[in-house]
């Protein structure tokens, strides 16, 4: 069992894997064990997308490094991945599971989350794997590596040792907090949590709500709004398409800005960071994009406004509360409940619990802020 791994025993010298021959043999192997340690290395610096460039697996004893990039079957790994009798045991997984997607096609289930897991057994919110590995094993571990050309063949040394440490000891890891999150009673709590890591890997995002992720929209009106929602949803589509980063094709203030101006013409549509080939390529593209935007009637409704003095004062004091409970619980405050699902609350006329809040939070954190609110509302 992995929480039975001695780490005098865990050999960290990489074995590297490019063979359909030699995968399909460790997969099948793999798939007999209760739980194996899972990472990926990938590249993202000019493209939209991840470009998997290693996968690597833990098995408490060895470290594998599998070169996605020779091996032309890679469907008993994707089979490995979808067994939901095998445990992934990961480390901030959220990019790893879109690179695994990008490559697999396919969303690893179970997981354990050893950054989550770590901060709902009391040990600190956001650790990073070497932090983990340092406060649990007092092991340091190199950081050398970590803006490597992963795509390169050959990996160095270097390269390999260091990929090879981002599983070795995971599956320890992964025993001494299974074991701490057994004794506070809160294995469900990290079960909950890892099942939402993996329900947002599979959801894709609609390219017409990006606009609400854009700072200062609060400031447009609804006919600007709709401009700025159109203006995101043509920018996502886009650099999907064309796999580049968003900001590659058009930057966040600029669609602002557009929105704010709603130019009609080529004369008027120039700002910092709309000129030369940008405008030339895109000019056009984008004026037809605000005047239809224009025009609409379906437009969406104006968004909330930061919080005014007396919501702002409700927001401080349900800090406080938050702080309370988790020291209460023994419990990092970044984990009960983020700044986003605050303000929700204290802007609401009716506040409600929703989202994460209605899962194991609800008792923990959600009620007694609700009845902290109400009681700062009726005092």
């Amino acid at each position: 069992m992995p929480e039975q791994i001695n780490k005098q025993l865990v050999d960290t010298t990489p074995i590297w894997i490019d063979s359909s021959t030699q995968l399909a043999e460790l997969c099948a192997r793999w798939r007999t064990q209760s739980a194996v340690a899972l990472d990926t290395e990938f590249m993202r610096s000019r493209t939209f997308y991840p470009l998997p460039a290693l996968v690597q697996i833990g098995d408490g004893k060895h470290c594998y490094l599998i070169d996605n990039l020779a091996i032309d079957d890679l469907g008993p790994l994707r089979e490995l991945l979808l067994d939901t009798r095998v445990v992934k045991i990961m480390h901030s997984c959220s990019e790893d599971l879109e690179t695994l997607d990008r490559l697999l096609g396919a969303i690893p289930e179970p997981i354990f989350d050893t950054q989550v897991a770590a901060a709902i057994s009391g040990m600190g919110a956001g650790l990073g794997y070497a932090a983990t590995v340092q406060q649990l094993l007092q092991i340091e571990l190199p950081k050398s590596e970590t803006r490597s050309d992963w795509l390169q063949r050959p990996l160095s040394e270097s390269q390999k040792n260091y990929a090879a440490l981002d599983v070795a000891w995971l599956p320890l890891i992964y025993g001494m907090l299974l074991k701490k999150l057994r004794e506070l009673g809160r294995l469900d709590w990290l079960r909950e949590d890892c099942d939402a890591i993996i329900q947002a890997a599979r959801q894709t995002e609609v390219p017409e709500l990006y606009y609400l992720k854009v700072k200062g929209a609060w400031r447009l009106r609804q006919k600007q709004l709709a401009v700025l929602q159109d203006l995101c949803a043509w920018r996502e589509r886009e650099a999907r398409e064309r796999d580049i980063p968003r900001n590659h094709l058009l930057k966040e203030n600029v669609c602002l800005g557009l929105a704010q101006s709603m130019p009609k013409h080529l004369a008027t549509l120039g700002q910092p960071g709309l000129e030369g080939k940008t405008m030339r390529k895109y000019g056009e593209t984008l004026l037809q994009i605000i005047a239809a935007a224009s025009e609409r009637t379906d437009l969406p409704p104006r968004m909330p406004m930061p919080l005014n003095r007396e919501q702002g004062e409700d927001l401080k004091l349900l800090r406080q509360k938050v702080t309370e409970l988790a020291e209460a619980a023994g419990l990092p405050p970044e984990i009960l409940v983020r700044k986003k699902e605050l303000e929700n609350l204290v802007q609401a006329e009716k506040p409600e619990l929703e989202g994460r809040l209605l899962g194991w939070r609800r008792t923990v954190v959600g009620e007694p802020l609700l009845d902290e609110l109400n009681r700062l509302r009726n005092a």
